[in-house]
């Protein structure tokens, strides 16, 4: 019988418990993946944490998974058993050694992607094709701000956009943190907790702002990013890490005819008319080396636990993946 990690209980870490479980049975739409390689993400902790509310308890975690095809449900007519495929599902239970997930969410991986990347980078690189194209159309006349320019998002987000021309304004909490974005292609990089990055984004743009602003942390800098938009600017906040963001006067957005856009991928993804060309962008993306991602931590799935603690602790510059 597989094993896997399940969440009785919202809290701590510890409540990731590590046991085994019965095999999943592939129902209409299905397939059963033995899985290789898991991605463990920032929306796993929001999960555990009970912030989001979004998994049934007692329940199985887990948004991102590597693994091969073992069996079809029935409608099923690829891909075949054997073949490696990676998968991001908003219907959670990827925590395991054996997944049941829906056929049109899996992707075939080319043999020149490993595991581990897969794992770390399907979810981080669709979300960055959406927040790029989908979210704000980036181009060569962009300007943008991405926050945690060093973390898995920030990282492919940095190289994507400066492919596409852009002018990209990072900023990470630590000199290490610098080196990795500016590794990335970034053109000025912030270390936040030295300099306010609002002033000097400001500086930096002569004044005007810049075209997007992407927030993954929320509480602790969503109302800085707010003031770094220029005139008709638009504000993307799809993560919070440091906390949710406060309720604000909606008026506040008039100061610059700004637009805010609260975006999950899985709502995207779930629209097939958006689905396959996200696909279709992440796999020219890896093929174009913009979505390869530095694994900072792999542990085994048992310890589950310690990969959140990780995560929570904001301290990595990379992927934590998990190992079946």
């Amino acid at each position: 019988m597989p094993n896997a990690i399940v969440l009785r209980e919202f809290g701590p870490a510890e409540n990731l418990v590590f046991e085994e479980v019965a095999r999943p049975e592939p129902g209409p739409g299905q397939l059963r993946l033995r899985v290789s390689a898991i991605g463990a993400n920032y929306h796993d902790v929001y999960v555990r944490t009970g912030l989001y509310r979004t998994l049934d308890l007692p329940g199985v975690p887990g948004i991102e998974l590597v693994g091969v095809v073992e069996a079809l449900g029935e409608g099923v007519t690829g891909p075949a058993p054997g073949t490696r495929v990676a998968c991001v599902t908003g219907r959670y239970g990827c925590y395991t050694e054996e997944a049941v997930v829906p056929a049109e969410l899996v992707l075939p991986m080319p043999d020149a992607v490993s595991d581990e990347a897969a794992a770390a980078g399907m979810l981080k690189g669709l979300t960055a094709a959406m927040l790029l194209t989908e979210a704000y159309r980036v181009g060569a006349e962009t300007t943008l701000l991405i926050h945690a320019g060093a973390g898995g998002v920030g990282q492919i987000v940095t190289r994507w956009a400066k492919a596409l021309g852009a002018t990209v304004i990072s900023t990470v909490g630590s000199e290490a943190k610098a080196r990795v974005a500016q590794a990335c292609g970034a053109d000025h990089v912030i270390l936040y907790r030295e300099e306010d990055f609002v002033a000097r984004v400001k500086e930096i743009t002569g004044g005007r702002g810049v075209d997007v602003a992407y927030d993954s942390v929320g509480k602790d800098t969503f109302a800085g990013s707010l003031d770094c938009l220029a005139p008709l600017g638009h504000l993307v906040n799809f993560g919070q890490a440091s906390g949710p963001v406060p309720p604000f006067e909606v008026s506040r957005l008039a100061a610059g005819s700004h637009t805010l856009l609260r975006p999950i991928i899985f709502h995207y993804l779930a629209d097939p008319a958006r689905r396959g060309p996200l696909f279709e962008m992440l796999l020219g993306a890896m093929e174009a080396g913009l979505v390869t991602p530095d694994v900072a931590l792999s542990l085994p799935l048992s310890e589950a636990a310690e990969a959140h603690r990780a995560l929570e602790s904001r301290a990595l510059a990379g992927a934590v993946i998990l190992r079946p």
